[in-house]
């Protein structure tokens, strides 16, 4: 699966490099890094997520996100576990609603894939990779031309699981 996402990402770019190379001026260019915490059937878990995002017109862009886990924590059921996001990769297409010059609201849907990990062999439903289907909201404040602050929730529906994850995150935005 992973090699899928990373194949799409990069047949993604190619396919989009005509839209950049015709729209330059107006394309804005983002990378952001931000912190997220994910609840997953009772299991809090943080990660650091990195993303690159493109956006096209003032009201769509594209975005690819990675994360890597740097908090676990423990479950009890079906026995006493330790549960960690190991990664997450995942692709979206967003949209952006312009409130001021300042301020945008963001919509954005996509697909990832998620690595749990576990310590319990009995918890089975934790360990491995998961594959799901994403969709959420945030916002974006610009500080000024390059610099700007960005929250956001996001949902993730996992495939063939009974799982599902809220996000919680916020970082930092650089436009370049």
């Amino acid at each position: 699966m992973k090699t899928l996402i990373a194949t799409t990402l990069v047949a993604g770019s190619v396919l989009a490099a005509p839209m950049f190379a015709q729209a330059q001026n107006s394309t804005e260019v983002y990378g952001s890094v931000n912190y997220g915490q994910t609840r997953t059937k009772g299991v809090d878990t943080g990660a650091i997520q990195g993303r690159m995002g493109a956006k096209f017109t003032p009201n769509f862009g594209v975005e690819a996100e990675v994360a890597g886990g740097v908090d676990g924590d423990k479950t009890y059921a079906p026995g006493a576990a330790k549960v960690k996001m190991e990664h997450q990769v995942a692709a979206y297409a967003v949209g952006y609603l312009p409130v001021t010059p300042n301020v945008d609201l963001i919509g954005r849907v996509g697909y990832g894939t998620t690595k749990f990990s576990t310590n319990n062999p009995a918890a089975t439903q934790f360990d491995g990779n998961r594959d799901s289907w994403n969709y959420g909201v945030g916002a974006e404040y610009k500080l000024d031309d390059k610099n700007g602050i960005r929250a956001d929730y996001t949902r993730s529906d996992y495939t063939k699981s009974d799982l599902n994850s809220d996000t919680m995150s916020v970082g930092y935005v650089r436009r370049f």
